[in-house]
């Protein structure tokens, strides 16, 4: 029997792709991260709140027209159903489900399941084909708690008050995240942010995400950064622009944190084990709760969860699709 779906994420009933990585006539996007959301193409479908988040980015003119399809509303292109569902990933981040000829294929785009207020709550939806991401699918990636992680970085804020701790984190999703962590754990002191953050936090706020006194983290003077934080961009905290604050430590909020090396070798004093993706064991639980017998694997770590998928009896195979990046500027980790 052939999908409803072709291996490049094509959905041919609606023609239409998902996610595409060049301008496309049609395209539904899952989330605002730059490895899934472009500007360029001709009609957009995605949740509102992507809508807004890639006109803040792209400019308003980004796509010729947006449609907004809400949180399980269903949309009948010709004789197919489309639909979206949270994944948690950032906020508006969505799975997209496609119903077709008996069919149910779902496109998980970038999805977590960790409880996380500047998201909406990831929800399993059952499937016959899954396609799921495996930024961290190796059975080594079991991700500790964030409250721990935000602990630890309160902790290292007390014992070395004279000091500023730079926070490095994607503009997009893991600043929102980190700042709600810290409100959530106590922290009603300001927060500083570097530029490329102040526009997407009027926006999340904008959009119902409180994140409290956040400040630009110009104009300072280095004896008032003493005892702060900032949450800035990874790039900017390796940067000369860092030099302005007080001996500071680098921190990085990021799944990849638990690897070491890739600590070492960012410079990184304080490593933030915060992610934004399924760790092993949540990617096989979401397996399961999809009840899918066909899974696609994309996004990274294919194998390992290709061949966990062939033990548990399913069929299973990596899609290597272009575009997508699992390890640098913008996917979000």
């Amino acid at each position: 029997m052939g999908h409803i779906l072709n291996r490049d994420l094509y959905v041919p009933s609606i023609d239409a792709w998902i996610d595409p990585s060049v301008p496309r006539p049609r395209a539904v996007i899952t989330h605002g991260h730059a490895d899934h959301a472009r500007s360029g193409h001709g009609a957009v479908l995605a949740t509102p709140k992507t809508i807004e988040i890639m006109k803040v980015r792209y400019g308003v003119d980004c796509a010729d027209t947006f449609q907004g399809l809400d949180f399980g509303e269903k949309l009948t292109i010709n004789d197919a159903v489309v639909s979206l569902y949270p994944a948690g990933h950032i906020l508006g981040s969505a799975q997209v489900l496609i119903e077709a000829q008996g069919q149910r294929a779902v496109v998980t785009g970038d999805y977590k399941r960790l409880p996380d207020r500047t998201a909406e709550a990831f929800e399993p939806v059952a499937c016959d084909l899954m396609v799921t991401e495996a930024t961290f699918g190796l059975p080594v990636f079991q991700h500790p708690k964030p409250q721990s992680e935000i602990a630890r970085l309160l902790k290292s804020v007390q014992d070395q008050p004279e000091r500023c701790h730079l926070v490095g984190s994607y503009a997009l999703g893991k600043a929102q995240r980190v700042i709600a962590l810290l409100r959530d754990a106590g922290w009603d002191k300001p927060i500083y942010l570097h530029g490329a953050m102040i526009r997407l936090c009027e926006l999340y706020e904008q959009l119902g995400v409180p994140l409290g006194n956040l400040i630009p983290a110009t104009g300072t003077t280095k004896a008032e950064m003493a005892g702060q934080i900032v949450i800035a961009p990874p790039s900017a905290i390796r940067d000369k622009w860092s030099r302005r604050f007080p001996d500071p430590v680098v921190c990085q909020a990021s799944g990849w944190m638990s690897v070491k090396q890739r600590a070492r070798q960012a410079l990184v004093e304080l490593p933030l084990i915060i992610s934004d993706h399924c760790d092993w064991g949540e990617l096989n639980q979401s397996i399961h709760d999809s009840g899918a017998s066909t899974i696609w694997v994309t996004h990274g770590r294919e194998d390992a969860l290709v061949y966990w998928c062939k033990k548990q009896g399913l069929e299973a195979e990596p899609l290597a699709l272009p575009g997508l990046d699992d390890d640098g500027g913008e996917g979000g980790e």
